[in-house]
């Protein structure tokens, strides 16, 4: 594709292929490999099997290409969403710096803050909507946003936020896991990292657990690379490849699934209008009544397949998820099977007991609408 304009369906099936060899498999299998010959001086592309892998080598080809189409990056694959998040921050962070997170992302985040001020790490935070974190920027060494938040789904200025830390001289790392590439690219829009956890919708399979860092710069990515060296949060060649094979439905998945997320936010709208308070709290960035639909809309292509709603009290939502028939009670999201969960289970979000995240998947939209709102009924007649 070197050289052609092509559309997003067209990457995504033919993304990090190698140059074809007659008699070859057009995507290679996964080369499982501790060491490698290696006669003479090290001086090749693979040496050790902690260091480097060809399997590994085709998968963040393909991601820097659906990163950014056309542009010279370096991705940094990894063992996990979590590997990838430390990676950045671990890489770029000493003792005396100072660091800007969110309050309302990831939970696991407040696991970092704990180990970064055990490390001597400055740790300040401020809330994703309204791009709060300007407050607390000033000389901060890098400043980490997650955009839409999770499980919230506010959304900030990346463009903002990333001019302001730049002139303030700091870096800016974005966690894209919600949208994926092809909802919004943080380096097109700024950031110096990209990071997402492909656990989530990049392989869209709830099988795999791997993460990726994107970034322009060679120092940037060679410090991550080496951050991953010493913890050895490397990927397997297995999950790997198995990732590079999933991003060839990536936009039939990301298609389906962002129109049936829509269809949900929609049809809960209605449902929250004539509910009397059953369903509050509505949040999808694609809806054009939501709060950062303006914000998403100027820098998000695809809006994701997350819809977040809250539900009267704790009992109330377990007997929704209960209800469900088309819809796993599981954490995680992205995947081609919708899954939902009452959040506050896991006690690390600040959100309501009847907090509902809802990954919405590729099923046909009317069956999933209808399975909801038959579940919503149940949940509101067993409740009386």
């Amino acid at each position: 594709m070197s050289g052609m304009r092509v559309g997003d369906g067209t990457r995504a099936v033919r993304v990090g292929l190698p140059e074809p060899v007659k008699y070859e498999p057009t995507l290679p299998g996964p080369v499982f490999a501790a060491h490698f010959h290696l006669p003479g001086e090290p001086t090749g592309p693979y040496t050790y099997g902690r260091d480097s892998n060809p399997t590994w080598t085709l998968l963040e080809r393909a991601i820097g290409e659906l990163e950014a189409p056309g542009e010279s990056v370096e991705t940094v694959a990894f063992a996990s969403g979590m590997a990838a998040v430390s990676g950045v921050l671990f890489s770029q962070l000493k003792a005396g710096d100072a660091v800007v997170l969110p309050d309302d992302g990831y939970q696991a985040l407040l696991l970092v803050r704990e180990q970064l001020e055990a490390y001597g790490v400055e740790v300040r935070t401020a809330p994703t909507g309204g791009d709060a974190q300007l407050s607390v920027l000033d000389g901060a060494r890098l400043l980490w946003i997650e955009t839409p938040s999770n499980p919230g789904l506010d959304v900030c200025d990346v463009r903002r936020l990333a001019r302001a830390a730049h002139a303030a001289g700091a870096l800016v790392a974005c966690d894209n896991t919600l949208a994926t590439p092809l909802g919004q690219r943080p380096l097109e829009l700024g950031a110096d990292f990209s990071v997402a956890s492909d656990t989530k919708g990049m392989t869209g399979h709830g099988d795999i657990l791997l993460g990726h860092v994107t970034c322009r710069d060679t120092e940037l990515a060679a410090g991550v690379r080496r951050w991953r060296k010493l913890a050895g949060a490397i990927p397997g060649p297995m999950e790997a490849w198995l990732a590079h094979r999933s991003l060839a439905t990536l936009h039939l998945r990301n298609e389906r699934q962002c129109a049936n997320a829509l269809a949900l936010a929609e049809a809960l709208s209605r449902r929250g209008e004539a509910s009397r308070g059953e369903v509050t709290g509505l949040r999808y960035p694609g809806l054009v009544t939501d709060p950062s639909h303006k914000t998403a809309s100027a820098q998000m292509r695809r809006f994701g397949s997350v819809v977040s709603f809250v539900l009267p009290d704790r009992g109330h939502a377990e007997r929704f998820l209960d209800s469900l028939r088309l819809v796993d009670d599981a954490t995680s999201f992205g995947g081609v099977r919708s899954s939902a969960e009452r959040r506050r289970r896991w006690g690390g979000d600040n959100v309501p007991e009847g907090f509902i995240r809802f990954s919405v998947g590729a099923e046909d939209a009317d069956d999933l609408v209808a399975d909801v709102l038959r579940a919503l009924d149940e949940a509101a007649e067993h409740g009386q």
